[in-house]
């Protein structure tokens, strides 16, 4: 693509630097702080943006909140316009290392174990390419609103235009009150936590109702919107919760106790991403993160926990 051979529509030319005012909003999520980063005037980028939907036709970002958010139309161009911008550079300057960096959602847990380790080979491998981790409370992570490139999701996932891919699994836990009668238990079934209210996080969480035979479910739920309300809202005694064992090996929180959970079905941990070009360094993440828990999984030792969460 050339900055200067017309693209546009009336005499008028869409260039690179549309693209990157346009990827600099997307990922700043502020026209003040795109305009920032790009070392320009905040009207500059305005322009530059408006320019752009007028050429496309279509509006790309939403301007009615305080914090600006892409319209899905705006979701779809992103991964374009990056795909675009990068191999305007690669042409440009064959060699060079991609520097935009590639954003990784999560609502909680991560990768598990295998996080640090990921975290990790990435910087020594990609040091290029920076490796984002963003926790955002949300079920697909920011991924369906054009907030990161990937996301690591838990749970069946059947979100349209996303494609996934299965990781691992993992054994679920109870999570109980420290001083409730459940915490001294070796192991629990599903059938011992319906005698307390069950704590559903419905924003990112997985558990539901759902998880517990039709005639055996909860008499009663709570529900939260975000983790640290489950956190709290098991610690205070209000109900108990089920999810999965790497909150227990990434989570200690105090008055909280983790409990095997012997007859819930494993969760499985997906990397998932939008369906499309995305970001170029997609396929080298999903490759390492393979490797890393293949790696990590022959080696048993440091994957033991104890109740409370914390390494043995």
């Amino acid at each position: 693509m050339s900055t200067g051979q017309g693209m546009g529509q009336g005499g008028r030319s869409i260039e690179v630097r549309h693209l990157r005012a346009f990827l600099a909003i997307a990922d700043e999520g502020s026209v003040t702080r795109a305009a920032a980063l790009l070392g320009v005037t905040q009207p500059v980028v305005s322009r530059t943006l408006a320019a752009l939907e007028r050429h496309l036709g279509v509006r790309l970002v939403d301007r009615s909140t305080h914090h600006l958010a892409l319209t899905p139309e705006g979701v779809a161009f992103r991964d374009k316009a990056a795909a675009a911008v990068g191999a305007f550079d690669e042409a440009v300057g064959p060699g060079r290392s991609h520097d935009r960096p590639l954003r990784i959602g999560h609502a909680w847990s991560a990768l598990g174990p295998y996080t640090t380790p990921l975290l990790r080979a990435w910087q020594q491998r990609h040091p290029g390419t920076p490796l984002e981790l963003l926790r955002i409370d949300d079920r697909t992570a920011g991924l369906t609103r054009g907030e990161v490139d990937a996301a690591l999701l838990r749970g069946p996932v059947d979100t349209p235009g996303l494609v996934t891919e299965v990781l691992f699994t993992e054994a679920r836990v109870a999570a109980v009150a420290a001083d409730g009668p459940l915490a001294a238990r070796a192991s629990v079934s599903l059938a011992d936590l319906t005698g307390d209210p069950v704590v559903l996080n419905t924003v990112s969480g997985t558990t539901t109702p759902g998880l517990w035979p039709p005639d055996a479910r909860p008499a009663a739920t709570v529900t939260v919107a975000n983790t640290d309300d489950w956190f709290t809202a098991i610690a205070a005694g209000r109900g108990v919760g089920v999810s999965g064992t790497s909150t227990a090996r990434m989570h200690a929180y105090a008055g909280v106790v983790y409990v095997p959970l012997d007859d819930a079905p494993p969760l499985p941990v997906l990397l998932a991403r939008r369906d499309g070009p995305g970001h170029p360094a997609l396929p080298r993440l999903a490759a390492l993160a393979r490797e890393i828990v293949a790696r990590e999984q022959d080696t048993p030792s440091g994957n033991s926990v104890d109740r409370r969460g914390m390494k043995l």
